[in-house]
């Protein structure tokens, strides 16, 4: 028999500030990470709200310190989701208490960290630099930090993690397509333990300029917290977020074996492809459905097995209905019993990161019995009513087995299952 596989940290960087604890105290206290745009200018541009990464200026309690994850030479060779993984892998990796110093322990350890954009921000500056100032202007280091993979390449470098080393470019569901991917390398045996998860910086002028332009993205203006607003009549799109979440994953033999603590169980992963359209899925939610019952099938499980669902949920009309037809295609009857949270209401969307960071809520979920609010779901759509779609406030459930989806542009569906120890 199969040794389970368990997770043994993790690491989050979010717009809810940075750290497991203080992102997960502040998503059950019904917080938003949500904000005006400070960045940059926004000018003309109707959209004027995101989920970014407080700065330890901003947030003294929770922000992001960029001198604690690396100097600010070489902060200028990387684009901000690779410094956003570097950080979740600092939390993630000590927790977990694996930092390899045999070259044995190092060619067992994965890294897999996907990204729906990678660096986009770096390509948006650079071709401005070109246009302006010429190609010698141009940095060396321009296409290394823009590169998808270098959230992973990076921090394989920094922990000298010589093991497979991935990243999943599958739009939003990146995330939980790297922590599959890393189930599927432990078991195969070309790994002993992986760094899994998403990393995601794309909050810039010509992305969310690019995403309006497809109708996406809220144009609220003057409440950011309420932006955001899964499953709810009143919303008018999704809101950019930013961040990291990244898990260390391996098998209870191998935590047992060195002395580390299981958090989770990882019972089941899915993947499918809808094959039907650029950015929307099938009416009947086929395609994601196909995700859910392969996770349901490798976990052994039946859909009344599970406790609770962290809807993928972006706040977009075709994405939610979609979403909601997926869940009703694989679960039947048995959804309506089942409590729903959909944390892209406090967090926005953080694209390839969504997956990292939502399977960690997922996680705390079943470690502790506590299911988050949906933010802003004051008037839910009237096909909704019979299901158990938490808000207001958090809710102490017992809770045994989570399920947490993300589907992405392409037509790619990912699920996720977790379970408590």
């Amino acid at each position: 028999m199969q040794s389970p596989l368990v997770i043994t940290g993790m690491g989050m960087i979010s717009p809810l500030g940075c750290g497991v604890k203080a992102g997960w105290e502040r998503l059950l206290a019904g917080r938003s990470g949500l904000s005006a745009i400070t960045r940059f200018d926004s000018g003309e541009l109707p959209v004027k709200v995101a989920g970014s990464v407080p700065g330890i200026g901003d947030d003294p309690e929770a922000g992001l310190d960029p001198d604690r994850v690396l100097d600010a030479k070489e902060r200028r060779k990387l684009e901000l989701f690779s410094l956003y993984a570097m950080a979740a892998a600092e939390e993630a990796l000590t927790q977990a208490n694996w930092f390899p110093e045999s070259d044995e322990q190092r060619l067992a350890t994965a890294t897999i960290v996907g990204s729906g954009i990678g660096g986009f921000p770096t390509i948006t500056q650079a071709q401005n630099t070109l246009s302006t100032r010429g190609h010698r202007r141009l940095s060396p280091f321009t296409v290394p930090a823009f590169l998808a993979n270098l959230a992973a390449g990076n921090v394989s470098i920094r922990y000298g993690l010589r093991g497979p080393i991935g990243c999943p470019v599958t739009a939003c569901a990146a995330g939980v397509q790297a922590i599959g991917d890393g189930m599927r390398m432990i078991r195969s045996g070309e790994a002993d333990i992986a760094l899994v998860g998403g990393a995601e910086a794309c909050i810039d002028p010509l992305s969310l300029a690019s995403f309006h332009a497809m109708k996406a993205l809220s144009t609220e203006q003057d409440a950011p917290a309420k932006a955001s607003r899964p499953f709810d009549q009143g919303r008018n799109g999704f809101v950019m977020g930013e961040g990291a979440g990244l898990l260390v994953i391996e098998t209870l033999a191998h935590a047992e074996a060195r002395g580390a603590t299981p958090l989770a169980i990882l019972s089941g992963y899915g993947t499918s492809a809808d094959a039907h359209h650029i950015t929307a899925g099938p009416e009947d939610g086929s395609g994601a459905a196909a995700a859910i019952r392969a996770a349901l099938l490798m976990a052994g499980m039946t859909p009344t097995d599970i406790d609770h669902i962290n809807a993928h949920a972006t706040s977009t009309p075709v994405g939610d209905r979609a979403e909601i037809a997926a869940l009703r295609n694989a679960f039947g009857d048995a959804l309506a019993g089942i409590p729903i949270s959909a944390t892209k209401s406090s967090t926005g969307h953080l694209l390839g990161a969504a997956g990292g960071v939502e399977s960690i809520f997922s996680v705390l979920s079943a470690m502790h019995d506590r299911l988050p609010p949906t933010l802003n779901l004051e008037n839910r759509d009237e096909d909704l009513h019979d299901l158990d779609i938490i808000s207001g406030e958090a809710r102490q459930h017992a809770t045994k087995h989570v399920l947490c989806n993300g589907f992405g542009f392409g037509g790619v569906n990912a699920a996720l299952i977790v379970s408590k120890i």
